[in-house]
């Protein structure tokens, strides 16, 4: 999708290396998506980027369904005791149920290629939870999200109450959770957040430094 290259992009430009791939049955690569196969895809290269990053800090960065694949992998990683530096969530659920409830299929089937595995077989539905707001009681790392009021995919209101349950949880006691609204007026939407001139700051002020401070 363009609209993730121009994020690349951005981040690029801002000094970050870039790690990105496709999960299993999306893109180029083989095999059928299944929420544990990406989670595990996501492990994997979590893994192979830390065997060759040296003291450099790594950060997750997961956008709309990625979220729920970026929250499995970071709690994870935090359960054995090998948490990323920060986790990035843009455009974020609470949980799938949460997120299906909010919109006619039809909605989310046209703005998420691929996610027709999904509602179309439901014995495979009938497994998937991407539970977000499970996830972040386990979670122990800096945590910033990322939403536009006017997204019309994943609703603001599902971004703000994923933060109102992290911000308290006692798994972030030590930790920075911030939660940065985009009003509808910038017309973001659901994958337009890069093109804020506010993001290269929102990201400096966050990854510089990582202790606690609940805010939004």
């Amino acid at each position: 999708g363009d609209h993730r290259v121009e994020l690349y992009k951005v981040l690029s430009s801002l000094g970050y290396h870039v790690v990105t791939f496709d999960y299993r049955g999306w893109g180029d690569s083989v095999g059928t998506p299944s929420e544990r196969g990406m989670t595990y895809d996501a492990l994997h290269v979590f893994d192979w980027i830390k065997a060759r990053s040296g003291d450099n800090p790594v950060y997750i960065w997961g956008h709309s369904l990625g979220t729920g694949v970026a929250t499995n992998l970071v709690r994870r990683l935090c359960e054995r005791e090998t948490p990323p530096d920060a986790l990035i969530l843009e455009s974020p659920f609470t949980n799938i149920r949460e997120e299906a409830k909010s919109h006619p299929f039809s909605v989310i089937y046209r703005y998420f290629p691929g996610f027709d595995w999904f509602f179309l077989d439901p014995i495979t539905s009938s497994g998937i939870k991407f539970a977000n707001d499970e996830n972040v009681k386990h979670i122990s790392c800096p945590l910033l999200i990322l939403h536009a009021e006017d997204d019309p995919v994943v609703p603001f209101q599902l971004g703000r109450k994923l933060y109102s349950i992290a911000a308290p949880a006692r798994s972030f006691r030590d930790f920075k959770v911030q939660f940065v609204p985009f009003h509808s007026d910038l017309g973001y939407r659901h994958k337009y957040i890069y093109k804020s001139p506010e993001l290269p700051r929102i990201l400096r002020e966050f990854l510089g430094k990582s202790e606690p401070e609940h805010q939004h």
